[in-house]
């Protein structure tokens, strides 16, 4: 993989192709809803600008090749923590804030790095250390403050913002260390959003039993099990993003979408209503914040990795 490259990956191209004519026609059918059948659409409207603001940065980045990616994937965590920081209370608290930004930011760069080992692109196994330094780095703020009251939480806060946030959510940046990254990457931000749609639709027709009612309470049992089945299906329609990958890879990328990018839309839904709020931000129109749109990948990210890692490397 060249350190800069614009486009020129075939999948790159699919996916870009594919997800404009996607576009074309949900704004077509939302004219002809609105002016033809006169529905009232302004909500629906608000979400389809938000996408057509996301997707021309998501794709721009990715156009630019891999470290104009990672960078974009870096911002997206860096507002995604400052939306959960500002949610849970600590952004207030400017050394635990500016400790995570370091660490997102540091954590990033580690995927954009040479291993001084291998040379190979990413460093692994400093990636993969990092949380434990940067735990201890947490630890250690608190007692140079000469501080204890409320540092617990603090320090609890922080931890979960750049493990969750970072760390874990960091995972697709080293995927861009692949071969495979376009396939890697653009079948990810893909297939969490179905994964979404289908939970929702599945819902809205056939749901009658609460998933989990504290939790989220619109969601559904049905709406859980229908998203699981579109998201075990669509390894087998997006093969060409991985045609290397056997029958047990295509199974658990599906089981790893269908559970993980619920499991992760649910982790954020239990700490919104802990904290009291209905979106984390209002930064994307009809989307709430970034961390809004992203919940479904912090799961994801770091299990698919791993998968392809077990089965077939990074490099």
């Amino acid at each position: 993989m060249k350190w800069f490259e614009i486009g020129g990956d075939p999948v790159l191209w699919t996916y870009t192709w594919l997800v404009a004519v996607l576009l074309g026609v949900a704004g077509s059918v939302l004219l002809i809803l609105q002016y033809g059948f006169k529905k009232p659409m302004r909500s629906v409207w608000d979400t389809y600008r938000g996408w057509l603001f996301i997707v021309p940065i998501v794709f721009g980045a990715l156009w630019l090749g891999r470290p104009a990616t990672i960078v974009g994937l870096a911002i997206i965590s860096t507002i995604a923590f400052k939306e959960f920081a500002r949610a849970t209370g600590i952004y207030s608290d400017w050394l635990y804030t500016l400790a995570v930004y370091v660490g997102i930011i540091s954590t990033m760069l580690l995927t954009l790095a040479q291993d001084p080992r291998t040379g190979e692109l990413g460093w692994y196994g400093l990636f993969m250390a990092t949380p434990v330094y940067f735990v201890a780095l947490l630890l250690t703020i608190p007692i140079l403050m000469n501080k204890t009251k409320g540092q617990l939480q603090r320090v609890s806060l922080s931890m979960l913002g750049f493990i969750y946030l970072g760390w874990m959510f960091a995972h697709l940046g080293f995927l861009t260390n692949s071969g495979n990254f376009y396939g890697y990457i653009l079948y990810l931000f893909f297939a969490v959003e179905l994964n979404d749609i289908a939970a929702f639709m599945f819902g809205k027709l056939f749901g009658k039993h609460k998933l989990r009612s504290e939790v989220s309470p619109n969601k559904t049992i049905e709406g859980a099990l229908g998203a699981i089945v579109v998201s075990m299906a669509m390894p087998l329609l997006f093969h060409f993003s991985f045609p290397h990958f056997g029958t047990l890879e295509l199974i658990l990328t599906g089981l790893i979408v269908g559970v993980g990018g619920q499991l992760g839309d649910l982790s954020i839904s239990f700490i919104k209503r802990d904290v009291g709020v209905k979106d984390m931000g209002a930064s994307i129109p009809g989307h709430g914040g970034i961390l809004d749109r992203v919940d479904s990948l912090i799961f994801v990210a770091p299990l698919f990795f791993h998968m392809v890692r077990w089965f077939h490397g990074v490099h």
